[in-house]
């Protein structure tokens, strides 16, 4: 988020016609060229909630596409499923609410344009795709980019390099410990690099068969509420975001944050926490961005698988030289990422 006061350009709220559910789309900026933003599809304890998510992350889209050099700005898709829909919404369900959904984008004439997030993924993009062609990351068999998680992963892991050579210059990866937060698709797969180097690692996830991927690794398993808190130099938040507040902040154990969950922080204030606390907090916006910048290099500038990497791994030194500057002016990464944002946007027509 650009700041906890920003507002939309454009938001829109409406009950699908033949799904019922709750959809939103907010579209942050279209200044810098069309907003991207993920379809995020969960259960919420109000639409309100939704909302605030909707609004949280379309803002932070438009950072992490500005901090990656892209011209686009940022975008959301909230569906915020009511009480026990969550748990059905498969099959014919699930094909109304996806064409709710198309519609609905379609209706912003390609100033917005879908992707994957929580909660959905490239087969469901195909369906959108049905309604409206301002859609990306279907599946490579259906001429998209498929699946953002190793992408996003290569990033991330470009990130955890970027602040090894920032904190430890010569110390070896193996040498370090790490706490991964999430073993989904871009956390299992975070988890099986890392382990390759022989580091130390704790894993946790809310999905309690993960066990068996963990022990594949030599990995010690902790509950979810104890993960964050453990005794290692980074923590890798790979799963929701708002974890870091005044009051996790005060318990931490780690030297750096590095990871690829979206809207870590509370709000902004928190990032002066971590910075007081002499914690290295990698903005997501920054670590987070493989996955938008894999999708427009391939599906709208067409480049190659080789070019791609390159593009993504360019993450690691973006953050290198932003972690180098905070240091520098003695402010947070989140404080220098804003200083790189604000001048990016403002020069925009």
């Amino acid at each position: 988020m650009l700041s906890d006061a920003h507002a939309p350009e454009k938001l829109r709220i409406e009950r699908g016609p033949r799904s019922g559910q709750t959809i939103i789309v907010s579209v942050d900026s279209t200044r810098p060229g069309p907003a991207l933003g993920g379809c995020r599809i969960k259960g919420y304890p109000t639409w309100g909630d939704g909302l605030a998510d909707a609004l949280r992350l379309s803002a932070a889209m438009t950072e992490k596409a500005a901090l990656a050099g892209l011209p686009y700005g940022g975008g959301k898709t909230v569906v915020a499923l009511e009480g026990s829909s969550a748990a059905v919404l498969t099959g014919r369900a699930r094909s109304e609410l996806l064409a709710d959904v198309g519609e609905l984008v379609e209706s912003f004439g390609g100033s917005y344009i879908i992707g994957p997030d929580v909660g959905s993924g490239p087969d469901d993009m195909t369906e959108i795709g049905r309604r409206t062609r301002h859609v990306m990351c279907r599946p490579e068999s259906a001429g998209g980019s498929g699946d953002s998680s190793r992408p996003t992963s290569i990033g991330v892991i470009a990130s955890i390099d970027a602040v090894r050579e920032h904190l430890w210059p010569d110390r070896d990866p193996a040498a370090l410990s790490f706490a991964i937060l999430g073993l989904g698709h871009v956390g299992s797969l975070v988890g099986a690099q890392l382990a390759s180097t022989g580091a130390r690692l704790i894993v946790t996830d809310v999905d309690r068969s993960r066990q068996a991927l963990a022990r594949t690794w030599g990995a010690t398993w902790a509950d979810p509420d104890e993960a964050l808190f453990a005794d290692v130099d980074v923590v890798v938040p790979c799963a929701v975001g708002g974890i870091l507040t005044p009051s996790s902040v005060s318990r931490l154990r780690c030297r750096a944050i590095v990871g690829a969950a979206n809207s870590q922080l509370d709000t902004e204030g928190t990032a002066d926490l971590l910075h007081a606390r002499g914690i290295c907090w990698a903005p997501d916006t920054v670590v987070s961005a493989g996955g938008i910048v894999a999708a427009v290099a391939r599906e709208l500038q067409q480049a190659s698988t080789d070019e791609v990497d390159r593009r993504v791994r360019e993450i690691g030194r973006r953050l290198a030289a932003a972690l180098s500057a905070a240091t520098s002016s003695g402010v947070s990464p989140l404080h220098e990422a804003r200083r790189r944002v604000r001048p990016l946007l403002a020069t925009l027509p």
